[in-house]
């Protein structure tokens, strides 16, 4: 095990050829996302610290049958367990495959959501989902983030992102600037992503 860092935009990890380790997150933040075969994105997962990512070592979960690529969103210092040295841990120990088992079923379940989100859900509402969640997450109002990085998240296109977020400022929820999203009325952004 090696304490590794990574900074902000790193990959740590592209398609099935990547590693053969997992990552477990001291302090930072990734995200695990795929490609669609028209090279859009969409997040499937996050990782903040404490978290472990087991999809991004097959090698561990071999019925894992997709891409996952592994992006620092922050800069992140993390723990790199060669997957080896986790099978063993798991043979050996209860515990440690019980943890492994509530895990996949909790990345599982983060997964599904997603993709009933993506499938089922209007653009507006996964907008102002995604929007509070950025908001919770990074502790402000006052969002760096890009058009074309919300796109990557919700799996969608930018000119279809920049037209929500335009729509959320005409309704005085969001006050957009150059990189900036910065979220006026929390409330109504609740009751739209219900």
């Amino acid at each position: 095990m090696t304490l590794q860092t990574a900074g902000k935009g790193t990959f740590l990890r592209g398609g099935r050829g990547g590693s053969t380790a997992l990552f477990l997150i001291r302090t930072g933040q990734m995200r695990a996302f795929v490609y669609s075969e028209e090279g859009r994105e969409i997040t499937i997962y996050r990782l903040f610290d404490g978290d472990m990512c087991l999809l991004c070592a097959a090698c561990v979960v071999s019925s894992i049958q997709f891409d996952v690529t592994i992006q620092a969103e922050k800069d992140t210092e993390f723990w790199s367990i060669p997957a080896g040295v986790y099978q063993k841990l798991m043979a050996e120990s209860a515990a440690v495959a019980n943890y492994t088992n509530e895990l996949m079923a909790s990345r599982f379940s983060e997964v599904m959501s997603r993709m009933e989100q993506f499938m089922w859900r209007s653009m507006d509402k996964r907008v102002a989902a995604f929007l509070l969640q950025e908001a919770a997450i990074e502790g402000t109002r006052e969002l760096r983030i890009t058009h074309e990085t919300i796109a990557n998240h919700l799996g969608s296109h930018r000119e279809v992102i920049t037209r929500t977020p335009r729509d959320f400022q005409s309704a005085g929820m969001v006050k957009l600037s150059r990189g900036r999203v910065t979220v006026l009325d929390k409330e109504k952004l609740r009751a739209l992503r219900t």
